[in-house]
């Protein structure tokens, strides 16, 4: 039997190819308000799918671009975002990744996120910790919301007013800065090496998120959906933070901020 985490890069590693042999040639089309989808995505997912599904093909697969074949909680699972950063790929903003996470009746056990413009390859295994290009890494282990480098993901458009424009002012004002780059998947990852000490969404996918979940969570963060409870993938908006003190901080502080203004 193959070994799962070692399909896994291997597929995310060909996406990232896929995606690199298309930038430049590519013909953008809306698939919604400033949200930019391009042939790479499909491209990218099928070099995905044949990897994971020839390796294992009794293997239910879900991804952003495409239908569903298979279910979330099935006995195994490969969820799949071929392209997350889709708006910085299409300007070549060079912040991109493909997310790979395989679940097990619906709880990831395996991720990979690979950003090729850097060739920065994050990989988890569930009890085995997160590591980036062969080196172990953890979380910053910040745990005072005033230090924190908090990043974001936004929906593609946010109206006015609205609970993320509340929080984010919250956040600017209450920690030590703020960032929007445009990859949940990398921010997370972000979160998980260090870079980043929080990050937090309410509008991502369970293919955005359920890698990068798992490795923050196996680099010693913490991990609950906006409100503090558990985090589940049926409800894919996390948070998560370098720290439980941080955790805990930083959802009062999101809760907390909405109220003030309505």
């Amino acid at each position: 039997m193959p070994d799962f985490l070692e399909v896994c890069e291997q597929a995310a590693r060909e996406g990232g190819a896929v995606l690199q042999s298309w930038v430049g040639r590519f013909r953008a089309r809306e698939k919604g308000p400033r949200d930019l989808v391009t042939e790479a995505d499909l491209a990218s997912q099928e070099a995905i799918r044949a990897r994971v599904l020839g390796a294992f093909p009794d293997h239910d697969f879900v991804s952003e671009e495409g239908e569903q074949e298979g279910r979330l909680d099935g006995r195994y699972c490969w969820v799949v975002d071929p392209l997350d950063g889709t708006l910085n790929y299409v300007h070549q903003i060079p912040h991109y990744a493909v997310s790979i996470a395989l679940l097990e009746h619906g709880k990831p056990i395996v991720g990979v996120i690979y950003d090729p413009v850097s060739d920065e390859c994050f990989r988890t295994r569930r009890g085995e910790g997160a590591w980036l290009n062969g080196s172990r890494i953890t979380t910053s282990g910040v745990s005072r919301l005033s230090e924190a480098v908090i990043a974001a993901s936004f929906a593609a458009r946010v109206q006015f007013p609205a609970r993320e424009i509340d929080q984010f002012v919250a956040a600017v004002q209450q920690s030590q800065g703020v960032r929007r780059t445009g990859s949940a998947a990398l921010n997370l990852c972000y979160v998980a090496s260090g870079r980043f000490d929080a990050f937090w969404a309410l509008s991502t996918k369970a293919w955005d998120v359920a890698a990068g979940v798992l490795l923050v969570e196996e680099a010693g963060g913490a991990v609950s959906s906006p409100t503090g409870t558990a985090f589940s993938l049926e409800e894919p908006h996390p948070v998560a933070c370098a720290s439980r003190p941080l955790l805990d901080a930083f959802c009062a502080m999101l809760n907390s901020a909405h109220k003030l203004q309505h």
